[in-house]
């Protein structure tokens, strides 16, 4: 589909197209099934201990009987894209040339839909190699917006999910994520500015705000991904998109006394539409 040779360049090819540039690029390196099924337990205990850095997941690795050296355990980290949330936060490193935006929500009373949007990047690992999964969640009704899966950690796939939801459910007032370099890029914040929103960044190893999606993560992974084993990318994107439709339709909540994200998000909604 991509012609290497065609005058019009490759990114606006792949606009086109509807892929994200990464995809183009990407060259796909041989991984064993050892080497994965370690990732798929680091991701576990990350989940289960946020706080936990190399040293403490090489412990918790060996106690199960998986000896593996810290340098090992940090470089998988890497390639997953998670680190201790009490040291930095959890994405990609921070981009040292990109903007860092000022945290806009302490002591904000958070209590209508669209007013605060949250964006983050996970892991997702498949039955042979993984995926990157982007979500725009509501702060206030926890529904999942827009999301995007990739397979690599690029800025248009968050740019892509940022702008199918404000398509679809219009602005919010701030768009908040930590300083990972996808959201500081100047694509991303090019998008944020052209939906009319504010941006705002959790401060360098401040995770107190990533808890929200953090039990969005959880819950992703331990009622789908872990229960079936992607065998493809395309079957990554087709369940996890299901697997959101069940999330914001049907899936109770304790956080809103039993009720679902899509009847929080819309009741919240009905006080804006008929004051507009």
């Amino acid at each position: 589909m991509i012609d290497r040779e065609a005058e019009l360049p490759i990114k606006r090819q792949a606009q086109l197209l509807g892929i994200s540039r990464g995809t183009v690029y990407y060259h796909p390196e041989p991984v064993g099934q050892a080497e994965l099924a370690l990732m798929r337990r680091i991701d576990e205990l990350h989940l289960e201990h946020p706080f936990a850095g190399s040293r403490m997941l090489r412990d918790l690795l060996r106690l199960q009987g998986i000896e593996v050296g810290r340098r090992h355990v940090r470089t998988l980290m890497r390639r997953m894209g998670i680190q201790a949330l009490y040291r930095k936060p959890n994405t990609s490193k921070k981009h040292p040339a990109h903007p860092v935006f000022p945290y806009a929500l302490r002591s904000l009373a958070i209590e209508r839909a669209n007013q605060v949007w949250a964006l983050d990047i996970t892991y997702i690992p498949m039955a042979r190699g993984w995926v990157y999964l982007v979500a725009v969640l509501d702060w206030a009704s926890r529904r999942v917006l827009a999301h995007r899966v990739a397979i690599t950690m690029e800025a248009d796939f968050c740019v892509e999910a940022l702008r199918e939801a404000a398509a679809r459910w219009g602005a919010p007032e701030i768009v908040n994520t930590d300083q990972g370099s996808q959201f500081s890029s100047a694509e991303f914040v090019a998008e944020v500015q052209r939906i009319g929103a504010r941006q705002s960044m959790d401060g360098k190893g401040c995770w107190r705000d990533n808890v929200f999606v953090e039990r969005l993560w959880k819950s992703v992974k331990y009622e789908d991904v872990y229960l079936k084993a992607y065998g493809s990318v395309s079957a990554a994107r087709q369940s996890l998109a299901a697997y959101f439709e069940f999330y914001n339709g049907r899936r109770p909540h304790q956080s809103h006394d039993g009720r679902t994200p899509d009847m929080v998000y819309f009741n919240l909604l009905l006080p804006l539409r008929a004051a507009a």
